[in-house]
Order: C-alpha cells, then sequence, then structure tokens
C-alpha cells in the first residue's frame, strides 16, 4: 500500500537515517539543472565517492552527454507495455551497487505502467531510505500548488506534477538559474531543441513574458526554501527566545473544479508567511451525485498533495460551520472563493459571508476570484 505524505515526511525526521537529498531547481527547460547536476557529482567522484547515474536524460544534447560519460550508469529496466517497449530507472538495481551518491533526473517524470513505483519521487524516496544522497532535477512549473497559476500564465496544462510535501524533504534546493534573455538565446543556437522546434518555442512557452514570470516564481520558492532553513536554525540556536505564534489559514471549498484555484491561491499566501494551511468542506447534503463526488475527491486530493490539512464536516449552513472550524483551530485566516456575483444568488452569497463574519471570532477574510490569474 502506497504511504501517504505524512509517513514519508516522519521519516525524513532528524532522528532518522537516511541519504540527502539535493533538487536542482529551474524555470524552463534549458537553464543549466542537469548540467549541474552531473558537474556536482563528477567534483564528488574526484574526491572518492562512488556515484552512479540512475537515470539522466541528455535530449540530445552535447554538453550533457559528454559530462553523463564520465560517470558509471546503471542500466535501466525494459518494460513492456501495450506492446511497446519502456525503458525505467531500475530501483533495485541501482541498491546493488552499493553508491554514495546516485543521479535521478525529471524528478516529476511518471513511470509506466508495472513499474515498481508510480511515480519517480518515490524511487528516490527508497534510495533515500537505503542511505544514498540523491541529486535530482526539476523545473517551477511541476510544483502541484504551481500548475493553476503556470496554467493561467502560459496557457499550458502541466500534467506531471510533484505534490508540494515532497519539496519539504529535500535536504537543500538549489537555483539552477539563466537570464530569460540568455536562455533565449540558447534556445535560438540550438542548445536546447532542435533548429526546427525553435520558432514555434519561442512562439509559445519560451516568450519572454512567461520566462520572466516562471523565474520570479522559482526565485521565491527557492527563497522561501531558505527562509525555514533559517527559521530552523534560529529555534534550535535560540531556545531561550519567545516563538510567535504561527498564522493559519482556512480556504473554505466545494465540489466545483474551479475549487483548485482557491486552495493553490491559500498555498501559495500560507507559504509566503509559513503559515499551517487547512481546507475545509462542509457538507450540506448537495454533493451527493457521482460527477460532484468525483471532482470534490479530486479537489481534496489535490489540497493534500499542496501540504494542506483537510477536514470534511457537516452542517446545515456553510457560515454556520466554517465559524465554529475558524474557532475550533484558532484559524486566523480564511479564503472564501467570488461566485454568484448576480441576482439573487448575488444576495445569498452576501448574506452568508455577513452570517459568517458575525458569527466568527476575530479573522482576516479574503474573497477571491476561483479562476486562474
Amino acid at each position: 500500500m502506497p504511504k501517504t505524505p505524512e509517513q514519508w515526511l516522519e521519516e525524513a525526521a532528524p532522528a532518522k537515517k537516511g541519504g540527502v537529498f539535493k533538487l536542482f531547481l529551474g524555470y524552463a527547460p534549458g537553464v543549466g539543472k542537469t548540467f549541474s547536476m552531473l558537474s556536482e557529482a563528477i567534483r564528488r567522484k574526484s574526491r572518492g565517492e562512488n556515484v552512479v547515474i540512475g537515470v539522466v536524460e541528455t535530449h540530445g544534447r552535447q554538453g550533457i552527454i559528454e559530462l553523463a560519460a564520465q560517470l558509471d550508469t546503471v542500466p535501466r529496466k525494459k518494460i513492456e507495455y501495450k506492446g511497446t517497449l519502456f525503458e525505467e530507472m531500475d530501483v533495485d538495481a541501482i541498491r546493488t551497487y552499493n553508491a554514495h551518491v546516485v543521479l535521478v533526473d525529471e524528478l516529476a517524470h511518471t513511470n509506466i505502467e508495472g513499474s515498481k513505483h508510480h511515480k519517480r519521487y518515490e524511487d528516490v524516496f527508497e534510495l533515500l531510505e537505503a542511505g544514498m544522497d540523491v541529486l535530482s532535477t526539476m523545473n517551477i512549473q511541476h510544483l502541484e500548488s504551481m500548475t493553476p497559476t503556470v496554467q493561467g500564465l502560459t496557457g499550458i496544462q502541466v500534467r506531471e506534477t510533484v505534490p508540494d510535501w515532497v519539496l519539504q524533504r529535500a535536504d537543500e534546493i538549489v537555483m539552477a538559474d539563466l537570464t530569460p534573455e540568455a536562455l533565449q538565446n540558447r534556445m535560438k543556437r540550438g542548445d536546447i531543441y532542435p533548429q526546427e522546434r525553435v520558432d514555434r518555442a519561442l512562439g509559445n512557452f519560451f516568450r519572454e513574458g512567461n520566462l520572466i514570470a516562471l523565474r520570479e516564481l522559482a526565485l521565491r520558492q527557492v527563497a522561501q526554501a531558505v527562509d525555514r532553513e533559517l527559521e530552523s536554525y534560529r529555534e534550535k540556536d535560540e531556545l531561550g527566545r519567545r516563538v510567535a505564534i504561527r498564522e493559519r489559514i482556512a480556504v473554505c471549498i466545494s465540489s466545483n473544479p474551479a475549487a483548485k484555484y482557491l486552495i493553490a491561491r491559500g498555498s501559495r499566501m500560507a507559504q509566503a508567511i509559513d503559515a499551517d494551511l487547512h481546507v475545509v468542506y462542509v457538507d450540506l447534503g448537495q454533493d451527493e451525485s457521482e460527477a460532484n463526488q468525483k471532482t470534490l475527491d479530486a479537489n481534496i486530493l489535490f489540497a493534500r498533495n499542496v501540504g494542506a490539512t483537510v477536514t470534511r464536516t457537516h452542517g446545515k449552513s456553510v457560515a454556520e460551520a466554517v465559524a465554529e472550524f475558524v474557532k475550533e483551530k484558532h484559524i486566523t485566516q480564511v479564503v472564501f472563493g467570488r461566485s454568484a456575483t448576480s441576482g439573487w444568488r448575488r444576495y445569498l452569497y452576501f448574506s452568508a459571508i455577513h452570517k459568517f463574519l458575525r458569527d466568527a471570532p476575530a479573522v482576516d477574510v479574503h474573497i477571491v476570484t476561483q479562476e486562474p490569474d
């Protein structure tokens, strides 16, 4: 049975023994994540560490091919699926190498059916549990809480994602950075994609505006990781100092698929101020259909993957149930979705908000759009 996020994080506690997980984070293909990972691996090999490549995707880039050739590579496992032969990282074979350091490219990759684990990050956790250090790579658009924002910015739906809690397991996050102008120049030279794909890429994902926005998202993520590391150090180094009470953000959701945008917004707010994130669903007995249950389950899964604590409760009204939840959990900020903005529905919506404000303790309320920016 697959492990829960909580089980993975519990096993990452300082008391547990395991390998060091280092992630090279970028904002687009071609910024240098794999190059940086291979360069560090070669330096560590020169210091006498046993380094092997679990999987590195060269994408035909000559510089990557030359660096990878300097390291031992564990042959990939061949898996037949629907009449086609696929190759995936062979976790069991890697473990027999007794390596100190393993390179695992493209953390968000989904393994083909029949593999040992469904996702590559699960392969990584097994190697870490075995005591091996893992160097890996990922672009910011594959972080689950970022996907609605990225789709709003670029119009591209990212299908392969990594839950936010996985990055909490990373011991080090390093930004592989390059200015958008320099990245576009690399693209024009054919260093990233073949020349026949260059014009199309520059006119779509690699537009300067997209790259600037994605770079900012990646820089913020790394800055937040640094802040958490600093805060952890301060708590250990200054035990006598008083620790401030953490903010607690609650996002109210429904079975509406657009609720994912609310959850993503709440997640970014929580990360920005290092707050606890809660997601609450009030069952009014109106979501009994199979379609509604399916979208509700998807919303709840998304919430858990971005690190939220999910609560399902019952009540006669959303306002009453959420007000009670705020009191019990000492919530400091609440996020509601903006909806029903015309006619009598608008009246009912704002009446519910007013009732919540009347019944709830002092709390900040955010009413935000449920659509991507």
